[in-house]
């Protein structure tokens, strides 16, 4: 991580989305075709379901760090049957890129989108590398795949589903769901899966 300068500017480290995507690209290289029909760790999301989402989620999130409207609003479709033929392919290049527009300290100025939300560009990207992150997760888990994402990119979005406060009235738990109790002295990567509304240990078999 790096401290932007300059004047005006307040605080704020840029995060290096790099090793998050890279690790995710490799789990997307991973599934199998004979698998994009399976569950996964999101209710109701089939294996093509997630991948058709992170190939969405990552260009709106490119885009938020450009501060650049998204085509078709601001919706993130979960549909496998739109998924691209070539999915595996477009969804690295759209990891890479996104990781390439979150190393731009003009990304963390001022208000973007994030999804239907406005928020703070600092806030967007905490959002961005949460959903890497937590969907690379979801997608190993659902496909049997080894995940060992980067400590850091792990610890900051735990810092920020920790942080999250639902909305009030909100019985589903918002924009996680309801945490999953998990212990203090588990991995970082466990606490992040409860804190976001998943059982560690989910495997296709549990579903």
């Amino acid at each position: 991580m790096s401290t932007p300068g300059g004047p005006g500017r307040t605080s704020m480290e840029t995060i290096d989305l790099t090793p998050a995507t890279t690790t995710v690209a490799a789990v997307v290289a991973g599934v199998r075709d004979d698998q994009l029909g399976g569950p996964t760790p999101c209710p109701a999301m089939t294996v093509a379901d997630l991948l058709d989402h992170l190939h969405g989620l990552t260009l709106a999130f490119t885009l938020a760090a450009r501060k650049e409207a998204p085509p078709g609003g601001h919706a993130h479709r979960a549909d496998g049957s739109a998924l691209p033929d070539d999915w595996r392919t477009a969804i690295t290049d759209r990891l890479a890129e996104l990781a390439r527009s979150w190393s731009d300290p003009a990304a963390y100025d001022g208000l973007t989108w994030a999804g239907p939300v406005e928020m703070p560009g600092q806030v967007a990207a905490l959002v961005a590398i949460d959903e890497v992150v937590v969907h690379g997760w979801d997608l190993a888990r659902a496909t049997g795949q080894h995940y060992d994402p980067d400590e850091a990119a792990v610890l900051a979005a735990l810092g920020f589903a920790q942080s999250f406060e639902p909305p009030e009235g909100a019985a589903d738990g918002g924009l996680f769901g309801p945490p999953v109790e998990v212990p203090a002295d588990a991995p970082a990567i466990d606490r992040l899966a409860g804190a976001t509304g998943r059982q560690p240990g989910w495997t296709p078999a549990s579903a």
